[in-house]
């Protein structure tokens, strides 16, 4: 049963829950499992996220999604290989130079190799769904407090990366309700230009803002380490890295030998762990209020994990239902150990603790201001 006092997730649980299903659906084209994910990171997300501005990205996010998998329909039509039997559109084909040899521009668009694209468009839709989870659910300030201090850079630049989203939603969000209540309503082509600068004036000045409270804490100061510290620290990460590399690889080539495989891959693992621990020996900082690991949080990293295993067991002991059949057409398998990890994948919706909630007297406020954003717009 979800815990009855509400508190936010450690946000690593949310990352290694959205890794997972990512793993899990970039394993497939089945139309039927990726339906299956989407809905279950969208159920997720909408029982679990906060009234913070990161949350309200996740519809970025879909729309993305989307974006994407009509852009790889265009290039399907316009460049891809046109394969099949049933033609649905058929278009003349532009013969190009001899140095653009083996590309074809335009042609008959035939129904099994728009499908193929539309499926293949799909799963880098829910691979992006799966980001755009984990950075509604994940505060990225508390990440980067989680993170490890041998991380802190690179961890910096992450955040910053994956954040950006979430603060441009902010940021539209704030400077359309200003025009509003400035009494300016356009909308379409003629609210971009009015929109733009803002929107970059006002994200520039909230890094700038974060920038210097971080520098006024102190963050990123480093003490002094011995030479050989140093030293251990990176030979430890670049064995860890070589470890990660090649044990990588061994798992992806069944032709490899074993010992290529897993057994590197844990050295690796090992290894870099080592390092982290070293580097971070160099770094003194305290955090305020630092986030628990508890129940919840295991169980959450735990759904994501099944998510990705399942989908590894079903490529070896169903690897057909994996994919859509296109030749001939024939109605999607449902591979049962894949969809029995995406449904496990759905429990953290349930059985975490709710985010907390505002306050009654911030909700009263919300509710207060499309009254007035509705009143000084209808304003002359």
């Amino acid at each position: 049963m979800p815990s009855s006092t509400p508190r936010a997730l450690h946000p690593g649980a949310w990352w290694l829950w959205a890794i997972g299903l990512a793993v899990a659906v970039s394993q497939t084209t089945n139309p039927l499992v990726l339906l299956l994910a989407a809905g279950a990171v969208t159920f997720v997300v909408l029982s679990r996220r906060s009234d913070s501005p990161w949350a309200r990205a996740f519809v970025l996010y879909a729309v993305l999604g989307a974006f994407v998998i009509g852009l790889r329909v265009v290039l399907h039509v316009l460049l891809g290989l046109k394969w099949g039997e049933v033609v649905v559109l058929p278009l003349p084909m532009i013969d190009l130079p001899g140095w653009a040899a083996g590309i074809n521009l335009l042609g008959d668009v035939r129904l099994e190799g728009l499908l193929a694209a539309v499926f293949e468009g799909a799963r880098l839709a829910a691979m992006i769904l799966c980001v755009g989870a984990a950075n509604a659910l994940a505060d990225p300030k508390r990440l980067l407090a989680a993170l490890p201090g041998a991380l802190q850079e690179i961890g910096t630049a992450i955040i910053v990366a994956i954040s950006v989203a979430p603060q441009l939603a902010e940021s539209v969000r704030r400077v359309h309700r200003a025009r509003l209540l400035r009494g300016d309503g356009a909308r379409g082509l003629r609210a971009v230009r009015r929109v733009a600068m803002p929107v970059l004036e006002d994200t520039l000045e909230r890094s700038m803002a974060l920038a210097a409270s971080m520098d006024s804490r102190g963050y990123g100061r480093r003490d002094r380490a011995s030479p050989g510290r140093h030293r251990l620290t990176g030979i430890l990460m670049l064995g860890g890295l070589l470890g990660l590399a090649v044990g990588s690889y061994g798992l992806l080539d069944t032709t490899s030998p074993d010992w290529t495989g897993l057994p590197l891959l844990l050295v690796g693992i090992a290894l870099g762990g080592l390092g982290v621990a070293s580097g971070s020996t160099s770094v003194t900082r305290t955090t305020y209020r630092p986030s628990p690991w508890r129940f919840p949080e295991t169980l959450t990293a735990l759904c994501g994990v099944l998510a990705g295993t399942s989908a590894f067991a079903s490529a070896h002991w169903e690897p057909s239902a994996l994919t859509m059949p296109l030749a001939p057409i024939a109605p999607p398998p449902l591979p049962w150990l894949l969809t029995l990890g995406l449904l496990v994948a759905a429990l953290p919706g349930l059985f975490t603790p709710e985010p907390p909630r505002p306050r009654e007297r911030s909700r009263a406020r919300r509710t207060v201001e499309p009254e007035i954003l509705t009143i000084e717009g209808s304003r002359p």
